[in-house]
C-alpha cells in the first residue's frame, strides 16, 4: 500500500512538472503497473482505496440505464465525464464487490459503479466497515497489523489501547489471542489519550502481555470488585501467582494497578515477575518491572496510534519531493486573466472586463481554450454577439488543435444544455 502511494505520488509530481521527459513518465507508469500486478491478498487500506475510487472519484448515481455523475474525478474532466456516459463504459450496480475491483489510474476506466441513492451507498459502506479489523478485532485484526509491519493499535475489552509495531501473537485452539508483543517504541492509551507514565519513553523497546480469562475463576480481572481482587490476592505489595485458561502462568509482586473511568483495572504493574508458557519464558525478573495489560479479548485493531501525540507523526517526509514550478511572464499574465474572470463570476471588482480578457487571450494566448469557454458560459444568455465571437475563436482552436476538438465541443454542449435547463 505504501509502495503504491509512493508510486502514484511520483507519477503525479512528474506529470505536473513542465520539464518532465516522456520516458520518465513511462517509467513511473510501469512501476504502478508492476505493483498492481503483484499477486497478494488486498489489505483493508487497498479495499478502502478501491471503494473511495469507485464512489468519491468515479461514482455514478441513478440506474445503470440512466446514470448521473457525482464522482469528483469525473466531474473535473470534461472529456472523461462525456466519454463515461457512452456504451463503451460498462455500468455495474454498486455493491460490496466494488471493494475488490482494482483500477489503473493511468487509463480511462472500463467500468463504473452506479448506486441508486446515497442512502444505499452508506448502507454498503457500513456493511463493509462491519468486516474491518477496527470493528471485529480478534486474531484477524492483530494478524493484519503484524503483516503490515507498521505502527498500529489494538484495543482490549477494558478500553486499554496498545500502539506500536506488532511482531508476535500466541493463540489458543479456538484462535483466540492469548499473548501479543510489540517491538520498538510503544505507547499505552485509553480513549485515544496516552496514559500518564506509559509513553514511548517508558516503553522504548516494545511491550508484551498475556490476555484472557484466569483459570478456575469465573470472573475476568476487569470485572472483579475490590473485594474480589483482595480475595484473589490482587493487592498492592503482595506476592501473587496465577494462571490463565490458556496455560500462561504469571508470578511476581503486585506493585500497583491503574483503572479506567468505570473503575475497571486496565493495567497491573509487577516486580520480580516471571511469565511462562509451555516451557518458554515470556518475561523474566531481570528484565525489569512488568506491566500486565488487563483485558479479556481484543475488540479492535487499526492502523496508526491511538493518540497521535504519542509518536512523531509530523516530521515524516516522503521520499519523493514536489518541484516548485517557475512561471514565465506570459504564464503569470494568463493566471491573472483567469483570476479576473473568477472575480467577475463572484461579483467582485476586477482589473479586466470580460471583453478585455478575451481580447488579450486572442492576442497573446491563442492556444488557451478553457478560459474562453468559461467566458462563453458567463455571456451565453446575456450577450449573444459576444458569445458568437467566442464560438468562432473556439472553432479556430479546434481546427488547429484537433485533439482538443471533443473537449471543446463537450464543454459548449454542457453549457448550452445547463443554461437552457435553468431557463425552463
Amino acid at each position: 500500500d505504501y509502495d503504491m502511494y509512493d508510486a502514484v505520488r511520483t507519477l503525479s509530481i512528474l506529470k505536473e512538472a513542465a520539464d518532465t521527459k516522456p520516458e520518465e513518465i513511462q517509467i513511473a507508469e510501469n512501476r504502478i503497473t508492476a505493483i498492481q500486478n503483484q499477486q497478494s491478498e488486498p489489505s483493508e487500506m487497498a479495499l478502502i482505496r478501491n471503494l473511495h475510487w469507485w464512489t468519491v472519484e468515479y461514482g455514478l448515481i441513478g440506474t445503470t440505464d440512466n446514470p448521473r455523475i457525482y464522482g469528483a474525478g469525473l466531474l473535473s474532466s470534461i472529456g472523461e465525464s462525456d466519454w463515461c456516459m457512452t456504451e463503451q463504459v460498462k455500468k455495474l450496480p454498486y455493491g460490496p464487490e466494488a471493494a475488490f475491483q482494482d483500477f489503473d489510474i493511468t487509463k480511462p476506466q472500463p467500468q463504473l459503479f452506479v448506486t441508486p441513492d446515497f442512502a444505499y451507498l452508506c448502507q454498503v459502506l457500513e456493511e463493509f466497515a462491519d468486516t474491518m479489523a477496527l470493528r471485529k478485532g480478534g486474531h484477524r485484526g492483530l494478524t493484519k497489523l503484524i503483516e503490515s509491519q507498521n505502527l498500529g493499535t489494538i484495543e482490549l475489552s477494558t478500553g486499554l489501547q496498545i500502539s506500536g509495531v506488532f511482531t508476535r501473537m500466541l493463540k489458543n485452539e479456538d484462535n483466540e489471542v492469548i499473548y501479543f508483543e510489540t517491538q520498538g517504541p510503544t505507547a499505552l492509551s485509553f480513549r485515544e489519550r496516552e496514559l500518564v507514565g506509559h509513553g514511548v519513553e517508558t516503553h522504548p523497546n516494545g511491550f508484551r502481555s498475556p490476555i484472557g480469562k484466569l483459570k478456575g475463576i469465573n470472573l475476568a480481572i476487569e470485572n472483579m470488585s475490590p473485594r474480589d481482587l483482595k480475595a484473589y490476592n490482587f493487592y498492592d505489595g503482595e506476592c501473587i501467582e496465577f494462571e490463565y485458561e490458556s496455560g500462561i502462568t504469571v508470578s511476581g509482586i503486585n506493585i500497583t494497578g491503574m483503572r479506567n473511568i468505570q473503575g475497571e483495572l486496565i493495567l497491573i504493574q509487577f516486580s520480580e515477575c516471571t511469565i511462562k508458557y509451555k516451557g518458554e519464558f515470556l518475561f523474566k525478573p531481570e528484565w525489569g518491572t512488568f506491566d500486565l495489560a488487563v483485558g479479556n479479548q481484543i475488540v479492535s485493531a487499526f492502523s496508526g496510534p491511538a493518540d497521535d501525540y504519542s509518536f512523531d507523526m509530523i516530521t515524516h517526509q516522503s521520499h519523493t519531493n514536489t518541484t516548485k514550478r517557475i512561471y514565465s511572464a506570459n504564464e503569470e499574465e494568463l493566471h491573472a486573466l483567469y483570476l479576473a474572470v473568477k472575480n467577475v463570476r463572484n461579483g467582485k471588482n476586477t482589473k479586466f472586463s470580460l471583453e478585455a480578457v478575451f481580447s488579450i487571450l486572442k492576442a497573446d494566448h491563442k492556444e488557451d481554450w478553457l478560459l474562453p469557454l468559461e467566458i462563453y458560459e458567463l455571456v451565453y444568455n446575456r450577450e449573444p454577439n459576444f458569445a458568437n465571437h467566442i464560438l468562432q475563436h473556439l472553432d479556430t482552436i479546434k481546427n488547429k488543435k484537433t485533439h482538443l476538438k471533443q473537449l471543446i465541443h463537450s464543454g459548449i454542449d454542457i453549457i448550452q444544455q445547463n443554461l437552457k435547463y435553468q431557463d425552463n
